[in-house]
């Protein structure tokens, strides 16, 4: 289903696109996820709109079945990719667990701004980007999810986030309906 709207007060919220994530064996390709990213940060700064990269830097505790380990991180691994081309007026967040929300000053930060919706992409898709669309449901945000701009590491959990969970929590298009949208 498209995207009907786009709020006039939309923040465009960036997921865990980070030196990290370059190599992982994504399901789409992982430049072009990346490039779609790019052009709406590009769009949304042009438009006076808020941008929020959002990073991971290491893992919430307690026993899962799956350990995603790495307690000792190398150095730049967290780094944000270039091709974002972080701007000084950019909010960034740093995250321990799956949603940029939990822990952090992001509600907080968008309420100030007064945005209403975000728009939410990056890695992984039923990971990162579901628990952060979730956790921007929960606080009354209106959410949009422009599958082409995120990927994961499963095709099968990818699949269920867009075609079960999503349509629950907000309305998922492509880039290119959100920039139609936005005017870019």
């Amino acid at each position: 289903m498209p995207i009907t709207a786009i709020d006039p007060n939309t923040a465009l919220i960036v997921i865990d696109l980070q030196a990290a994530a370059v190599h992982m064996p994504t399901v789409h390709p992982f430049g072009g996820v990346l490039a779609n990213a790019a052009r709406l940060a590009a769009a949304f700064r042009a438009g006076k709109l808020p941008v929020v990269l959002v990073n991971v830097a290491g893992g919430a505790p307690g026993r899962t079945e799956h350990d995603f380990g790495a307690p000792d991180l190398p150095a730049g691994w967290s780094d944000l990719l270039p091709e974002l081309d972080q701007q000084p007026g950019d909010k960034t967040v740093t995250k321990y667990t799956w949603g940029a929300f939990h822990n952090t000053d992001l509600a907080a930060h968008l309420r100030e701004l007064g945005v209403t919706q975000v728009v939410v992409c990056g890695l992984a898709t039923a990971i990162g980007v579901e628990s952060t669309a979730r956790q921007a449901h929960e606080h009354g945000f209106h959410v949009a999810l422009p599958i082409d701009a995120m990927t994961d590491l499963d095709a099968a959990a990818h699949d269920n986030s867009v075609a079960l969970i999503f349509p629950k929590l907000g309305e998922t298009g492509t880039t290119a309906e959100i920039l139609t949208h936005l005017g870019a």
